[in-house]
């Protein structure tokens, strides 16, 4: 420990880098300026920046274009103005114009607020030349970047003979500000220009950092007499449908419920949910698991969404609170009703803190549940936190009637390109078997630079480890792990970047019997046009099955030890085209046989109003001499009539399932801010299973009408 402290002592001093130019002094409206996506004499009082720098291709060099920004305020709002000069306007791409659709696509500008300066957390507001939004949540320097996040805010933008310009205004509620004498934000702007595969930055130009690295942003200070009372939305829904379920049959749906958010401080934010109703959140793309281990899959409910980062604690595969283990079967993928949750997130005195609890009615095989959540961190050096979190789960099940899990974390970053993260954690049940043996530890090594990505990981998961309320691939398992990729960057041709990366993983039970072994070398080409490929010349495994693998339906692949080598060649075309595709070849022996995978993506705006998009992946098996073929593809067709009125049709095959087919049909009509009507009708099963294998899901038919009204104070 007292090595610890020392260490903290002798970093203490470690300042942001390039202080000056860092500050805007906003000028102050005496009303709104004009909102139409021009920008005319209302905006020349309004403070003006514009030296913008690259941060791809070429770091730290001035922007091939010009970008102007105004930035200006009153007591409610905060106002934007952004001319982006283009020498070829015609060139310019616009073509999305559903909200928080994919905005790569596009030509763009992004404004990054931070609204507590706290260098680690904020808001990210972006807009395209048609004046689509997108909008997003940032937590701990973009480790979390939710895109489900919906702020309240307007924007319009227009395309010029010079460019295009675009206007945006923010409410300070929106940003969870009372009133405030004086305030100073965090901020930065980026502007994308597509068909040069271009991004440049305001601040935090260098590749290793990036908009998301709020420490190394700007500050909008003086800021004097602002704000309208704390943040209150209050948001009712009523829902109609029909439901055919081939478990419950048939059944009419009616049902109302509320959410609600209240601002408690300008740092700490409530939310609450009534009889909660999940029927908008996107389906789950149907997949075929390879690996007999469970399957990670991200988030899609906007209640379990927002202000998710502070409760983050382990990586992809192990995880100690990990939302869809509410209110989804971790098995099936059905709906388990929930009845309501209230969530406490932000900062006090010093520390993030962060409290949930929520409560599920029995449904089938599931008991009720009621789950608890409490995290809080301590932040020091501007970019690391020591933190701590604890997890209670109730439920009425006989003989496991409650899992607790406890852990404690430190994130350290060093000089900006090293970083340290460790945990330990335990959980505890009734269950005599999960007795002792029962925690989990992680330190990791990371460096990060211009040329070169290393990282260095063991982990111990001790075969007694069972977090109900988090996700963990398999128990058991002692992982080494050491990946180092080289990105050189030649200074002339079509290449951008070339990587070179190698990975070795060797993992062993706790005992130290060899369970997964990997080595693998992989080649990667960017171009400057956004094309790539990446190629693994060799990818070789040791597996061990201690029990046989069932892939799927009634195919089992026996226990016992496999050598196995695969081998990758994939490539992606330029990204700035109305027509884009991806095709990979992935192919090799495969345990007890051989397995070819071959996948093609491609995406299609005719249109600023119309977009296709598909993706499939053909599995060809050969398996103890005999072959299967598994098809397993989805296919997406968006129409927007303008940028609140869109609809959008997905149909998903995978030849595995009982029912291999599913269809999701949704109408989206946002006809005010944050308020919106939905119709959806789906085959199919909304949620995926996240369990090993390839478990069989729950299958339905579902119309839903959904009506949506948010009162904002």
């Amino acid at each position: 420990m007292k090595y610890f402290l020392a260490m903290l002592f002798l970093v203490a001093g470690i300042r942001l880098e390039g202080q000056s130019d860092r500050v805007i002094t906003p000028a102050r409206l005496a009303g709104p300026p004009h909102l139409s996506g021009d920008i005319d004499a209302t905006w020349n009082t309004a403070t003006v920046i514009s030296d913008f720098k690259q941060h791809e291709p070429f770091e730290g060099t001035p922007a091939t274009e010009k970008t102007v920004v105004k930035v200006a305020y009153d007591r409610h709002n905060l106002y934007f103005a952004i001319y982006c000069y283009d020498h070829n306007p015609e060139k310019i791409v616009a073509r999305e114009l559903r909200r928080d659709a994919d905005y790569t696509v596009d030509d763009y500008v992004s404004i990054m607020i931070s609204p507590r300066n706290d260098h680690r957390n904020g808001y990210v507001f972006t807009v395209n030349a048609l004046g689509t939004q997108f909008d997003s949540l940032v937590a701990d320097e973009g480790l979390v970047n939710d895109s489900n996040w919906d702020g309240i805010w307007t924007s319009e933008a227009k395309i010029t003979p010079d460019g295009w310009t675009a206007t945006v205004a923010i409410p300070f509620s929106t940003l969870n500000f009372k009133t405030s004498r004086s305030t100073t934000l965090g901020i930065n702007f980026g502007r994308y220009i597509r068909r040069k595969n271009e991004e440049d930055l305001w601040q935090a130009y260098r590749r290793i950092y990036g908009l998301l690295r709020i420490s190394q942003a700007g500050e909008l200070a003086g800021l004097k007499d602002i704000g309208s009372g704390r943040l209150l939305v209050i948001k009712p829904y009523g829902l109609i449908g029909y439901r055919s379920n081939q478990l419950t049959g048939k059944d009419a749906l009616h049902t109302a419920g509320v959410d609600l958010k209240y601002g408690i401080t300008s740092t700490l934010l409530a939310n609450a949910t009534v009889n909660t109703d999940f029927a908008d959140a996107d389906v789950d793309p149907l997949r075929l698991n390879l690996t007999p281990f469970r399957v990670f899959l991200p988030e899609n409910r906007p209640f379990f969404l927002e202000n998710t980062g502070i409760f983050q604690f382990g990586d992809n595969s192990t995880q100690l609170f990990f939302s869809r283990q509410i209110g989804i079967d971790p098995n099936s993928g059905e709906q388990v009703p929930l009845d309501g949750g209230v969530k406490l997130t932000g900062s006090l005195a010093g520390f993030e803190l962060g409290a949930l609890d929520a409560h599920t009615r029995e449904s089938g095989v599931n008991p009720a549940a009621n789950y608890a959540v409490g995290r809080i961190k301590w932040r020091f050096l501007s970019e690391s936190y020591i933190g701590a979190i604890e997890i209670d789960k109730e439920s009425s099940s006989p003989g496991d009637d409650f899992n607790r899990t406890e852990g404690m974390d430190l994130h350290l970053v060093l000089w900006k390109k090293w970083t340290t993260d460790a945990y330990y954690a335990k959980t505890s049940s009734p269950l005599p078997q999960l007795q002792g043996r029962n925690w989990s530890g992680n330190l990791m090594l990371n460096y990060t630079s211009n040329l070169i990505q290393a990282e260095a990981q063991r982990k111990t998961v001790q075969p007694n480890f069972n977090p109900e309320v988090g996700f963990i691939d398999r128990t058991d398992l002692v992982t080494n792990l050491i990946d180092v990729n080289l990105s050189p960057r030649p200074k002339t041709g079509p290449i951008r970047e070339y990587n070179f990366e190698g990975a070795f993983n060797y993992q062993t039970d706790t005992h130290g019997v060899l369970q997964t072994q990997e080595w693998q070398t992989t080649f990667r080409a960017l171009f400057h046009n956004g094309a790539y490929t990446e190629d693994d010349f060799f990818d070789n495994f040791i597996q061990r099955l201690t029990t046989p693998f069932n892939i799927f339906k009634n195919v089992f692949i026996p226990a016992g030890i496999y050598h196995f080598d695969r081998h990758q060649f994939s490539w992606g075309s330029n990204q700035s085209k109305r027509f884009v595709y991806t095709v990979s070849e992935r192919f090799g022996t495969y345990y007890n046989g051989t397995l070819n995978e071959f996948h093609a993506g491609q995406t299609y705006h005719p249109t600023s109003r119309i977009s296709f998009n598909g993706s499939g992946t053909w599995d060809r098996f050969r398996l103890a001499n005999q072959p299967y073929d598994v098809y397993v593809a989805a296919g997406a067709f968006g129409y927007s009539f303008n940028r609140f009125l869109a609809t959008s049709a997905i149909v998903q095959v995978n030849t595995v399932e009982n029912h291999p087919v599913s269809v999701n049909l949704r109408l989206r009509y946002t006809y005010r801010p944050d308020s919106d009507l939905f119709v959806i009708y789906n085959v199919g099963s909304q949620f995926n299973s996240i369990a090993a294998g390839n478990p069989v899901l729950t299958q339905e038919r579902r119309l839903t009408v959904k009506f949506t009204y948010s009162f904002l104070r």
